[in-house]
């Protein structure tokens, strides 16, 4: 099998695999890491006080699952993506055991559309993504549906000091490198630019470059601005020759969502309550990243080689992992962007916000 077809099939690089409770102890002793709410006492089948304290709302509180088998689920992820910390602590601090799941982490290394067809192809069952890298190919009618958001945050434009730049204002007339393939970070800040009264086709240029090229991009003066993500642009901020102008948590936008949850459409017409529980336990992992940033990094560690310990927890930390709208205040966040998405021409002029957000999103846990 050659490399392109196995990184269609999201098994490049290292896949996750199905924890078990044993396992999963062994391997937190082994790594000197805290696990949460007492699961090192537990007996198998007993139930488990996970939602102690704070970390997690009355909203989302479920009866611990009290033995029998696991429910396989395949989880598509990107790895390398920070913001997405949460799923490796779901896994490693046993979330998803708790609510009957055996997971599997897949490696995903294409484009969106390529996910999305993975997930209503059944070649896997759940995915954790950017709401401005789906909202688009979605449109095409992929059997997807979006259970909530996730968190707020993970996006930064960022603009080279040696250039003078401290303000959006200061971007008329400039170029700003993104990422190719539908980049969220050119997404968003497109629709912030504008927002401030940006000519799109005029005052601004965006050139597309890999991501870890971005900052040599700004280096040979080809471009004076990054708009791009973690944990690529907290790296370049920490050289020390980079100013951040905006994140997508500026202004107007500090309370809005901007990771979600994807689902296969036909498990949750066969089995709802598994997409509740594997929804369920993505939640909780967040709350748990909101309050405990250090206990995600060290299940996270593992999954990354770009980012130090310390890096990550102050990533999440910027984050608004403690956000992660539901039902109506999901939707209502999602027609907000597809109304800003349609003012960049990305979405189609003729797509109606509240019935295509209608179509995509399944409150599961109504």
């Amino acid at each position: 099998m050659g490399t392109d077809q196995r990184k269609r099939d999201g098994r490049d690089g290292a896949v996750g695999r199905i924890v078990s409770r044993r396992t999963l102890m062994r391997g937190a002793a082994a790594a000197g890491l805290a696990l949460p709410f007492g699961l090192g006492g537990v007996r198998d089948g007993a139930d488990i006080d996970w939602l102690a304290g704070d970390i997690c709302s009355s909203a989302l509180a479920a009866e611990p699952v009290a033995g029998g088998a696991l429910k396989p689920i395949k989880l598509g992820w990107f790895p390398n993506a920070t913001c997405l910390a949460p799923v490796a602590a779901a896994l490693k601090l046993g979330f998803f055991e708790k609510h009957g799941l055996a997971v599997e982490l897949i490696n995903f290394a294409g484009t969106t559309d390529q996910l999305l067809e993975a997930l209503s192809t059944g070649k896997a069952d759940a995915s954790v993504g950017m709401a401005l890298r789906w909202l688009k190919p979605l449109e095409q009618g992929f059997d997807v549906k979006l259970t909530a958001g996730t968190h707020g945050g993970c996006l930064r434009l960022l603009a080279s000091k040696a250039s003078g730049i401290t303000s959006l204002d200061g971007l008329r007339g400039k170029t700003i490198a993104v990422t190719p393939g539908g980049s969220p970070g050119k997404n968003f800040f497109s629709i912030l630019l504008g927002r401030r009264g940006f000519d799109l086709a005029r005052d601004v240029e965006f050139r597309e470059y890999p991501g870890d090229l971005l900052a040599a991009a700004v280096d040979k003066g080809e471009a004076v601005a990054i708009a791009h993500q973690d944990p690529d642009t907290f790296r370049f901020l920490k050289r020390g020759d980079f100013v951040e102008l905006a994140t997508n948590l500026s202004g107007e936008y500090a309370n809005r969502v901007c990771c979600l949850i994807g689902v296969r459409g036909s498990l949750i017409r066969e089995d709802r309550a598994t997409a509740k529980a594997l929804t369920l336990a993505l939640l909780e992992a967040q709350d748990l990243t909101h309050h405990h940033p250090e206990q995600t990094a060290d299940a996270y560690a593992q999954f990354v080689t770009n980012a130090s310990r310390d890096d990550i927890i102050a990533i999440l930390r910027s984050h608004t992992h403690g956000a992660h709208p539901t039902g109506g205040e999901f939707k209502r966040q999602l027609g907000l962007y597809v109304e800003e998405l349609k003012s960049i021409n990305v979405i189609k002029a003729s797509t109606d916000p509240v019935r295509f957000v209608d179509k995509i999103v399944d409150d599961v846990l109504a």
